[in-house]
């Protein structure tokens, strides 16, 4: 089988999430490419969780409609995700607490609670006999499901081990799922491959109050702290967040931040702070339905204009959009060299599909970041915190520096920082600021600022940002139509999306938000969008829902 999906659903509390990344991580074992999709309500226990995993032969950042496995640990379980099987799909579920039902889908079901009882285990541990069952049915080898569990299982791993055992004894093989022709690769989360590109790039502190879908981002960091020596800091609140973060940025140390629109709101007049004092910082949006709280465990791609217009006053800021985890590593590199070389504040737009989603991650596909340190004073003259320069990057030194007084301010000032109302000064000032701004776009013309996939000659180009990468991608090519990725939305790329759009008579955007966000910044550089494919119920889109979508534009399929 060269493409599997998977989904195992339960309440919360019951380990779906990590129940999923083992799935994952088990049939990455065999060489499949990975994507998994976590699905849960704003609550700490009850209601209802899935995880739907996507093994494939090529690489893959999208579900589709259809599951070839059900793993259900509650009734919902069932209920729910029915409609989701096919007459090939299999069930494995806990007969303890689910009614099948009419189901005449193949399925298995086991005595949880008869064998949790048995082996002594707690509750959580159902879904390790689950994934044992899984495992038997579809030919895994147990030496693959233990070598894995022993690796990701922090603990009682001879128990879950057993509780798997159980599963896998008790399931008569249906298929065997040989191993490809490929290397495993790695399952990393979107926010796990952020907080690796900013280790590698020389992060130093991470300051963040937890807030979906930016949370596991602050856990990743936190659990892995001591191995890079790394400050991770949770304050009581999103201002106390970017306001410690700026103040590590005016010692020298790189710093990020992490939160999603709530906390973003809160941080608006901490970013103008570090638009006007030039303290660079990095800070991770992951975006949500809103307004307010919305739906805060789903998707969505709502913040575009909100990073670009956020805080009072005009100053430079670099705005990026990765779409997968190769993507997020890199451009979370890019974005802090970018805020330290030009002492801006950059803005990372993730979402939930690309926070918590869990991909294959090839580190061998990603174009090497070499760390970029800040321009220095070169202690020649006496120093002026805001030198005026030909670039308007002013040279850095940081305190406790016995030669240099280093004064930063929030009102306008100086070379030297002194507060100054003098409108000769304060013209002058301002210039210096935004000046940086032609620099960074000049040096960003060197990167892939917009890529292009799919049927690269095709009239018909699909349009998007962020997330919506992956199953644009994979609908591009099946269609055959040309697929335009914009990374970059400040400095905008004009000149590359040009390029990128030559020969297409058709533009169909396509975003996670009602109101077609890019298609509307996209228009005001002068490019036309001939129609908007929109989805903004917090659920990102299936391939196979995208591709009747584009099909009823572009006619059939």
């Amino acid at each position: 089988m060269s493409d599997l999906s998977v989904l195992i659903a339960g309440k919360a509390g019951d380990g779906i999430n990590q129940a999923g990344l083992l799935l994952s991580r088990l049939l990455s074992e065999l060489g499949h490419r990975i994507y998994m999709s976590l699905d849960y309500q704003s609550l700490i226990r009850g209601g209802h969780n899935f995880s739907v995993i996507r093994a494939s032969r090529n690489p893959i950042s999208a579900c589709r409609d259809k599951i070839d496995f059900l793993l259900a640990l509650n009734q919902d379980g069932i209920d729910l995700h029915t409609r989701k099987l096919t007459d090939s799909s299999r069930v494995i579920y806990d007969s303890d607490s689910v009614k099948p039902g009419a189901m005449k889908n193949g399925r298995l079901g086991l005595p949880l609670a008869k064998i949790m009882k048995e082996q002594g285990a707690a509750p959580i541990m159902r879904n390790s006999c689950l994934i044992g069952a899984f495992c038997g049915r579809v030919g895994i080898e147990w030496q693959v499901l233990e070598k894995v569990f022993r690796k990701h299982i922090p603990r009682e791993i001879d128990l879950n081990l057993a509780l798997a055992r159980a599963g896998f004894d008790s399931a008569e093989p249906i298929m065997q799922l040989e191993p490809l022709d490929q290397t495993p690769l790695p399952v990393f989360t979107g926010n796990e491959a952020i907080g690796l590109g900013f280790i590698k790039a020389g992060l130093k502190t991470y300051v963040a109050y937890p807030m979906t879908p930016s949370s596991n981002l602050l856990h990743f960091l936190a659990d892995v702290a001591e191995d890079f020596s790394l400050k991770v800091i949770h304050p009581e609140s999103e201002i106390a967040v970017i306001l410690m973060a700026l103040g590590f940025s005016y010692v020298g140390e790189k710093a990020a931040v992490g939160t999603s629109g709530g906390g973003f709101c809160l941080m608006n007049e901490g970013l103008s702070l570090s638009g006007m004092a030039e303290l660079p910082v990095v800070i991770v949006l992951g975006q949500r339905p809103g307004p307010s709280t919305g739906l805060p465990t789903y998707t969505s791609q709502t913040e575009l204009h909100f990073a670009l217009n956020a805080g009072q006053g005009e100053f430079v800021r670099f705005v990026v959009a990765p779409g997968d985890a190769e993507q997020a590593f890199y451009w979370s590199q890019v974005a802090l060299n970018v805020s330290w070389k030009y002492q801006v504040p950059s803005i990372i737009l993730s979402d939930k599909e690309m926070a918590e989603g869990a991909f294959s991650f090839d580190v061998d596909s990603v174009r090497n970041v070499e760390e970029q340190g800040p321009v220095l004073w070169d202690r020649k003259d006496a120093y002026k915190r805001y030198l005026d320069t030909e670039t308007g990057i002013s040279p850095l030194a940081f305190v406790p520096d016995k030669d240099a007084v280093i004064k930063v301010n929030s009102y306008e000032h100086d070379e030297y920082g002194i507060t100054t109302e003098e409108a000769l000064a304060t013209k002058k000032i301002q210039e210096k600021r935004l000046r940086k701004e032609t620099v960074l776009s000049q040096e960003l013309d060197g990167y892939e600022t917009v890529s292009i996939y799919g049927k690269r000659d095709s009239a018909t180009a699909l349009l998007c940002w962020g997330s919506n990468k992956g199953v644009c991608t994979e609908v591009g090519e099946d269609l055959g139509l040309r697929v335009v990725q914009v990374h970059v939305f400040s400095p905008f790329p004009e000149r590359k999306l040009g390029e990128a759009l030559e020969g297409v008579t058709k533009v169909i955007s396509v975003e996670n938000n009602a109101t077609g966000q890019l298609a509307r910044l996209v228009g005001s550089h002068g490019f036309s969008v001939d129609e908007r494919i929109s989805k903004y119920d917090g659920r990102s889109f299936s391939v196979d829902e995208l591709k009747r979508e584009v099909g009823d534009l572009n006619g059939p399929a």
